[in-house]
């Protein structure tokens, strides 16, 4: 909220094709509103208004009487775009307490995890829950291994070996199995 007003999408700001000129012409350089008009041939009316919204939407920046549209800024917009909030993927949860489910909503989208928790505690609740993808009793190999950890996150083997560290696996010879973490209780799963 800026002043009592919701701030507009960067994207819905961007759909017009007189705010889309401007833009345009500030996206990394400084100018004035007259060396815009100058620049696209627009009036000085459709300009200052262009540039207000643009501001408005957190695209434009202003330095005394200049203007510019920092890069880093429409990168911004388009990650919103892109990449939309996605709730945890409600199986990622099951068999977790209510506390462990919050630490989990906090590192998960959907059924991908976001970062690795450097905090012990919540990385240990994100490796127990890890585990339970893991059959007790069956040896993988570290291929194997690695393809399940990978459809959660790009960096399996720190994963993995963080789930040797911690004692929910053990691992042979290039096999590696389930050594701790709990148990789903018969007819529960949480493989997909």
């Amino acid at each position: 909220m800026m002043d009592g007003m919701t701030r507009p999408s960067a994207f819905t700001v961007l759909l017009d094709p007189t705010r889309l000129i401007v833009a345009g012409a500030l996206v990394g350089v400084s100018r004035t509103s007259e060396q815009v008009q100058t620049h696209t041939g627009l009036d000085a009316r459709s300009v200052l208004k262009a540039i207000a919204e643009l501001r408005l939407a957190g695209l434009v920046e202003a330095i005394g009487a200049t203007y510019s549209l920092p890069p880093e800024n429409l990168q911004r917009a388009a990650s919103e775009v892109a990449e939309p909030t996605v709730p945890m993927d409600p199986s990622i949860g099951f068999g977790m307490t209510e506390d462990e489910q919050q630490v989990l909503r906090r590192f998960f989208e959907g059924r991908t995890l976001r970062e690795i928790p450097t905090n012990r505690s919540k990385r240990l609740i994100v490796l127990e829950r890890l585990s339970l993808e893991l059959d007790v009793g069956r040896r993988y190999a570290e291929r194997e291994l690695n393809g399940v950890l990978q459809a959660f996150h790009p960096d399996h083997a720190a994963l993995r070996r963080h789930l040797v560290d911690e004692g929910f696996l053990d691992r042979r010879n290039g096999q590696y199995w389930r050594t701790g973490g709990r148990v789903p209780l018969d007819g529960e799963t949480t493989q997909s």
